[in-house]
Parts: C-alpha cells; sequence; structure tokens
C-alpha cells in the first residue's frame, strides 16, 4: 500500500509541475498588454512600460516561469495585479464555499446514485426502466438550466430561499444553509442519474459472477451477499465514478456559483480571467489541480483497501 500511495504522489507531482508550466506558457504568451489594461487606455505609454517592468511582463518567459516556481516552492503565488491581494489568501477565502458545496453535493450523489443503482440491479422492472429514463434525462439537461428552474420557482416565485447568495465574511450557519441549498440541489440532479447508471452497471456485473452462486449455495442470507460481497466488489467502479462526478462538479460549478451569485472559487475564477490577472488565474489552476490529485490519491487508497489488487496495478 505504502508503494502505491509513493508512486500516487510522484505521479501527482509530476501532473501538477506539468500542468503549471502549460498553464503558466500559455496564459503569459496571450496575455496581451494587461499592464494598459490595469492604468486604463489613458495612461502614457511611459507609464505602461514602468507597469510592465514592475510586473515583470519585460522579462523573458523563462526567467519569469524560474521566478514563478522559486515562490511556489516557498509557498507564495504572488499578488492579485488589481487588487494587490495576495493570492493564497483570495483563495483561502473562496475556497471553503466551492468545497462546502461540492463536498455536499457528491455526498449527497454518491447515497442516492448507490441506492437507486443497486435498488435498480437487484429488483430490475420499473426500477431499473426508471433508473435508465433518469440517467437519459439527467444527462440531457445542463446544470445551469436545472439551477435556473429552482431560482426561479423556490427563489423568485416562492420565496422560500434567496436569490442571491448571502454567504459574507462572518455569516453564520443558517445563511449558508439558505444560500446553498438551492445550487446544491441543481449539481446533485444533475449528478445522481449518470452516477446511478454506472453503480448499477457494476452491480449487475458483480452478480452475474460465480462467487456469488457460490455464496448462495453456501445458504449465506441475500441481505450478507447484496451488501456484504457484492457491494463491496462494485465499490471501486462506483468510487471511480463518484471521483470523476467531483472533478466534473468542481470545473462546472462555475456557471451554478455565477446564477445565485455565490462568492466561490469558480466567480474568482471567471474574474480573474476577465481581467486577465494572471497570478491569480495560475493560483486558482494549481489549487483546482491539488484538489484533484488529492481526491485521485483519496479513492486509490479506498479502492486499494477494498480491493488489493488495486495495490499491485
Amino acid at each position: 500500500m505504502l508503494v502505491m500511495i509513493a508512486r500516487r504522489l510522484a505521479s501527482g507531482v509530476v501532473v501538477l509541475v506539468t500542468v503549471a508550466v502549460l498553464a503558466f506558457t500559455m496564459l503569459y504568451m496571450n496575455s496581451g498588454n494587461v499592464a494598459r489594461n490595469i492604468l486604463g487606455d489613458q495612461a502614457t505609454d511611459e507609464a505602461v512600460a514602468l507597469k510592465q517592468a514592475q510586473l515583470g511582463l519585460d522579462q523573458p518567459l523563462l526567467s519569469r516561469l524560474g521566478d514563478w516556481f522559486a515562490g511556489a516552492a516557498r509557498g507564495e503565488l504572488g499578488k492579485s495585479w488589481f487588487t494587490n491581494e495576495a493570492v493564497i489568501d483570495a483563495i483561502a477565502s473562496k475556497l471553503p464555499v466551492t468545497l462546502a458545496m461540492v463536498g455536499i453535493a457528491i455526498l449527497l450523489i454518491a447515497v442516492v446514485a448507490t441506492w437507486l443503482g443497486v435498488t435498480a440491479a437487484v429488483r430490475r422492472g420499473w426500477v431499473d426502466r426508471f433508473v435508465q429514463v433518469l440517467a437519459v434525462t439527467g444527462n440531457s439537461v445542463p446544470g445551469f438550466i436545472i439551477g435556473v428552474l429552482l431560482a426561479w420557482a423556490f427563489a423568485i416565485q416562492l420565496g422560500l430561499f434567496p436569490a442571491i447568495s448571502t454567504i459574507a465574511p462572518g455569516a453564520g450557519a443558517s445563511a449558508w444553509a439558505m444560500s446553498l441549498t438551492l445550487p446544491i440541489i441543481a449539481l446533485v440532479i444533475n449528478g445522481v442519474a449518470s452516477a446511478a447508471q454506472q453503480i448499477r452497471s457494476a452491480y449487475i456485473r458483480q452478480l452475474e459472477m460465480d462467487y456469488v452462486r457460490t455464496l448462495r449455495s453456501r445458504g449465506i442470507s441475500e441481505g450478507e451477499i447484496l451488501v456484504k460481497h457484492v457491494l463491496r466488489s462494485a465499490a471501486p467502479a462506483g468510487l471511480t465514478v463518484l471521483s470523476l462526478q467531483f472533478i466534473g462538479l468542481l470545473g462546472g460549478v462555475v456557471i451554478i456559483e455565477s446564477i445565485f451569485a455565490i462568492p466561490g472559487l469558480g466567480r474568482l475564477a471567471v474574474t480573474a480571467t476577465t481581467q486577465s490577472d494572471l497570478p491569480l488565474v495560475m493560483g486558482v489552476v494549481i489549487y483546482t489541480v491539488l484538489i484533484v490529485i488529492v481526491v485521485n490519491l483519496a479513492v486509490d487508497i479506498i479502492n486499494g483497501w477494498l480491493n488489493p489488487k488495486v495495490r499491485v496495478s
């Protein structure tokens, strides 16, 4: 297990460095005249040139890349070019909101999708058909449309929830709960359908294995077979699907945050990209990749615990 974890960590570091190099290169080669955007159209050419020198934009790309990695190694990702706020502080104030929303959504997706998928695989009939229709419907309707419908029905028409997030520094638990309920529901509705279909398929494959017939011939109760043996064997496939769902939600939450005006990492990324605030964009990219690496490592560890074959794969 330790060897597997070490390999996964090494590959994660390689992925992180590769993504950082590619993102830095593409951002700084296509940044345009950032100094002019910061100072405005009325700024003189001399002021623009001075601002470029202050930002280090007059230095060669490799030199800037080396400086960025040197700062990142010290835990410093620079400061925002527009607000002068430290990138780490800007992300730290937004990341908890996004992680809370995505984390709760993926937990609900896991519970509901597992229940639906297992029920469809065991009972078949109308439940199985319902899950398959749900999967097709869920994949066909984008999450932002579900979010807009929920906001219109429950926030604008019924007034049960705020249409715009009330999360702010020092906000209480009630503000978080009221602001995140509709976005989480939108993410769950959009994600649970495809996850249930995948879990159903994995569970059916396990039910068709020879070991299930052997366990039944030994007189082991059906409930123990379905939960202790079949569910555990199907769990790695389900966890892989859920990890992909988590990564997908992390990327797709941008639109949901915009719909409900949630001060999360997605809106921060959109604002930074629109302004060409390159240090902030790089910070968002690095933090996102780190989260993906941690999630994949956690899934690999759990899969290794459930299935020893994974440890040596």
